[in-house]
């Protein structure tokens, strides 16, 4: 038991100064980590310790580790730290209600976004908008293609306050909800509802009516989750 406890030590050792020296640029972002041999020299330590460093630091998102690659270092973002609880928030998904609970809070905030872009959104915001709704009528006909679009009109509106976690989250929700919303029965006549519901958001953030604009959007939500329970019930 000793010995464990004086490798975690080691290793939590190590990885106070790999984190330190990744965020003084002393490792710069997409560099590999020095060779395993390298760091047991450097800090007097065994190859085990090491590898328990290096899943630490992975599993903070401070490291990406590939298999048979050396492990490459990735600068701090919320990206990466959304990505470090990642493994938790599939879990808690397997949970009865654990989707809906999700859902819920994405509802939440894209309603705030949808108000805010009606209220705040430059020229460039309604353009970037209106291209990604341009976008999303042209895939009509290709339901994968529509997803992909779906998903991008969406993110417009996480990019508008500018502000770096919003897009972070984004990307969080399309990927934690990705098991359920690929499966969900890719059909024309749905995408041109849900285009519908798009060009409905669009109108009213281009006519600056922050109530019509988180209206359509918690509307538009509130259906997209009962199609999700017409193919899953109730998750």
């Amino acid at each position: 038991m000793a010995q464990h406890d004086d490798s975690g030590r080691a290793a939590d050792q190590v990885v106070h100064s790999i984190a330190e020296r990744i965020r003084l640029g002393d490792l710069p972002d997409g560099q590999p980590l020095p060779p395993e041999r390298d760091l047991m020299e450097e800090y007097g330590i065994s190859r085990t310790v090491v590898r328990e460093a290096v899943r630490t630091l992975s599993s903070r998102g401070l490291i990406e580790a590939l298999p048979r690659h050396r492990p490459v270092v990735r600068k701090p973002g919320f990206d990466a730290a959304i990505d470090a609880v990642g493994s938790i928030v599939t879990h808690l998904l397997s949970e009865p209600g654990g989707v809906r609970n999700l859902f819920d809070t994405r509802i939440m905030v894209e309603a705030a976004l949808a108000r805010q872009a009606a209220q705040l959104a430059t020229r460039d915001d309604i353009a970037a908008l209106k291209e990604a709704l341009e976008a999303n009528a042209a895939a009509v006909e290709d339901s994968e293609e529509f997803y992909r679009t779906d998903n991008a009109f969406h993110g417009v509106l996480y990019q508008i306050p500018q502000n770096p976690v919003l897009p972070a989250i984004h990307r969080a929700y399309t990927t934690w909800l990705a098991p359920q919303w690929s499966q969900m029965p890719r059909l024309p006549e749905r995408n041109r509802t849900n285009l519908g519901a798009h060009k409905a958001i669009y109108d009213a953030i281009l006519m600056r009516d922050p109530d019509a604009a988180e209206a359509r959007l918690r509307d538009h939500l509130s259906k997209a989750w009962a199609q999700v329970r017409e193919t899953f019930g109730d998750v």
